[in-house]
């Protein structure tokens, strides 16, 4: 006999983005297309266009917890509090022990070793001045603990490497969690602190594959025919999960439910990515669903202005949305940048408020349509209004081959 799987929703949602620190005034800038993309001036690699956060770093933590913990952390820690304060949830509803933590990045660690490196070059490269608190500050599992140590839960934390789809991964992983009755609620998000690397901005440059350009809130262009690669953003975003039942008894408001996923590889490359298995990953989030294309009200985008990524995603969408007249597309990352192990939870939950104010979100910055991108429904420039949004479907795919979907319907 199959067993009746827990249906689990997203009660609470906490975010840190490069236009704003929480997701009513985030949504309202995603409405108007309001880009705060800046130039920042970065150590041994000079000016770049990039996505920084502003947000109340000692809310939650104090300087000096901040000072002897990380960027990722400082930013997972706002983000979960402010999850929980969102959801309505005080410290002690749910048995700490029962609460799980799970964090998607794409990468961490890099920072603090940057920055210690350059510390001791300060000092003839005398190991003596390098921090003791270097192995906690770099461990993978890091933004995920730094969280349970403020928030003093004592259930499961890890962090999941799963490149720029470690956002849409940490959310399965904890509707899995709470699905195979291993916690009661869930944390779960990404976090991205990579505007702080020099390796990440100058490897995108050695790949020909960093934005550039003599405006920053224009030069995250995807779909454009001139677009020129991918500007770099930081940022944070952490949803509360719950089942229904938990959700439903505590009379939670809820933004709506996962019905759908899917992760797969492409088997192909290390960077360049293949719309055919973006397309079958698309396909199996619809199947675990129980639906069919047509009922699917907006595609967020993967799309990170480089030529063939942008390519390959709309191929796999045409293929698999069409015959589609009222399923629209958008794309955050034109907006915000590329938020890295963070861009997939934080473009899901920008499209979340459209279950109430029925608006499709625009994509800015396309001025000459790529031929090859040419997708039915791309909402371009302003929001479009629908009478009523029930699904949202959101790509998030990364490097080495590794694609996600996930599907959140309107409860």
């Amino acid at each position: 006999m199959d067993r009746v799987l827990k249906r689990i929703v997203i009660t609470g949602v906490g975010l840190v983005a490069p236009n704003a620190d929480n997701l009513r005034d985030y949504r309202q800038k995603l409405l108007k297309g309001e880009s705060i993309i800046q130039e920042i001036d970065l150590r041994y690699f000079g000016k770049a266009p990039a996505g920084i956060c502003s947000f109340d770093e000692t809310l939650y933590r104090k300087k000096k917890e901040n000072k002897k913990g990380t960027r990722a952390g400082c930013i997972g820690v706002y983000c979960a509090n402010e999850a929980l304060r969102d959801a309505g949830l005080a410290d002690d509803h749910y048995d700490a022990s029962r609460t799980g933590v799970y964090i998607g990045l794409t990468e961490h660690g890099t920072v603090e070793t940057e920055n210690e490196v350059y510390n001791i070059s300060q000092y003839d490269y005398n190991v003596a001045y390098w921090t003791h608190h270097h192995n906690p500050r770099t461990v993978l599992n890091n933004p995920a603990g730094e969280i349970t140590l403020n928030l003093g839960i004592t259930g499961p934390h890890y962090s999941i490497g799963a490149a720029c789809a470690a956002g849409n991964a940490s959310l399965i992983q904890g509707v899995q969690m709470l699905q195979l009755g291993e916690v009661d609620m869930a944390l779960a998000g990404g976090i991205s602190e990579s505007t702080q690397s020099f390796g990440i901005f100058a490897s995108f440059k050695a790949q020909n594959a960093l934005a550039h350009g003599d405006n920053p809130s224009r030069v995250c262009r995807p779909f454009d025919t001139n677009r020129n690669g991918i500007v770099v953003s930081e940022g944070g975003c952490i949803c509360v999960l719950e089942t229904l039942e938990n959700a439903l008894q505590r009379g939670a408001q809820i933004y709506g439910e996962i019905v759908g996923y899917a992760m797969n590889s492409d088997a192909k490359d290390f960077v360049l990515p293949f719309g055919e298995r973006q397309s079958q990953c698309m396909e199996l989030a619809l199947a675990k669903a129980g639906m069919r294309p047509d009922q699917i009200d907006i595609i967020n985008t993967h799309a990170t202005g480089t030529k063939q990524g942008d390519i390959e995603e709309c191929r796999a969408i045409r293929n698999t949305f069409r015959e589609c007249p009222d399923t629209y597309v958008n794309n955050t990352k034109s907006i915000i940048g590329h938020a890295m192990g963070a861009a997939g939870v934080l473009e899901l939950a920008g499209n979340l408020p459209a279950f109430k104010d029925n608006y499709v979100h625009p994509t800015i910055n396309v001025s000459d349509l790529d031929p090859e991108c040419k997708i039915d429904n791309l909402v371009i420039d302003e929001p479009v209004t629908r009478n009523s949004i029930t699904t949202i479907l959101n790509n998030s795919f990364g490097m080495v081959g590794i694609n996600s979907a996930i599907i959140v319907k309107k409860i």
